[in-house]
């Protein structure tokens, strides 16, 4: 055998050519037959509630793949309400308002909209991180792929050029990926805990705005991971101090003994993009000097 000989990487044939050759085959009882069908071709059987555990299995891998295609080798989340609007549409709430109650809201929405442009500013700076020495991407910014918070952390990192991640999720209603997406980077979801596992399998920093029960749910499910230890510590920036202490009271949290004083420190309030951007670096920087 000479030294030149090829051995090939593999004998069987790829399941791609095996798929068209199925449907290729001549039409008898027995070929139309469902149960003739290949198994990853036959949906009426991947639908099955038997199959729900091989469904998990390929919503964890399908964006792991597509991340790792992509040399994403960390995030940067952004959390948010999908109802917040961007100042400059802003205003129109006040105008749809038809009783003092829908005026109030309005109002209170008005005063959140600048925070469109705050996570549209700090994805701008974030998009900016240079590649490793691996070719490895870093601080890619990925959100729920909504409108309003996820929308602007999208469009800051389309403003500078850079690709943008959505982790977005089947919803009764129409839920389509905002338009500043890239498109090879825009995922759905069927089940809501794997799409939170993949929101911070990668996450190396956490940006919390104003929101509601989806945001109480990640941010939460957040704090929790790393106050029980199961992820190491990551920056958690709370937007919106005046809003968060609000409709949370942490310290009577601590107070009445279901969390520790140190549970506090967990995460940051903070206003402005610049603030967050550096609170993040520093945190990196601080954890690489110790080793």
């Amino acid at each position: 055998m000479s030294n030149d000989t090829r051995v090939p990487s593999r004998v069987f044939r790829p399941a791609q050519q095996e798929a068209e050759n199925a449907n290729t085959n001549s039409g008898t009882p027995q070929t139309e037959h469902p149960a003739y069908r290949l198994a990853f071709q036959d949906m009426d059987f991947l639908l099955r509630e038997d199959l729900r555990p091989v469904r998990f299995q390929l919503e964890l891998l399908k964006p792991q793949l597509i991340l790792d295609e992509a040399n994403i080798a960390s995030t940067f989340v952004v959390y948010g309400s999908a109802r917040i609007p961007e100042p400059e549409k802003a205003k129109a709430l006040l105008e749809l308002a038809d009783t003092p109650e829908q005026k109030k809201i309005a109002e209170r929405l008005i005063e959140k909209s600048h925070y469109y442009d705050v996570a549209r500013e700090l994805a701008q700076m974030v998009s900016n991180f240079p590649l490793d020495e691996a070719g490895k991407r870093h601080f890619v910014v990925c959100s729920g792929g909504g409108p309003s918070i996820m929308e602007a952390a999208n469009r800051g990192a389309r403003d500078v050029g850079a690709d943008t991640v959505a982790l977005n999720i089947v919803l009764p209603h129409e839920q389509a990926p905002n338009p500043y997406v890239t498109p090879s980077l825009s995922m759905q979801f069927h089940y809501f805990a794997l799409r939170k596992m993949h929101f911070l399998l990668h996450a190396r920093a956490v940006a919390v705005f104003p929101g509601g029960f989806g945001t109480f749910d990640e941010s939460f499910e957040l704090l929790t991971l790393i106050q029980t230890g199961k992820i190491d510590p990551i920056p958690v920036l709370f937007y919106g101090k005046d809003f968060w202490q609000r409709v949370v009271n942490f310290e009577a949290l601590c107070e009445e003994g279901v969390i520790g004083p140190r549970d506090l420190s967990l995460f940051h309030f903070v206003e402005t993009a610049e603030e967050g951007w550096r609170i993040v670096q520093d945190f990196w920087r601080d954890k690489q000097a110790k080793g």
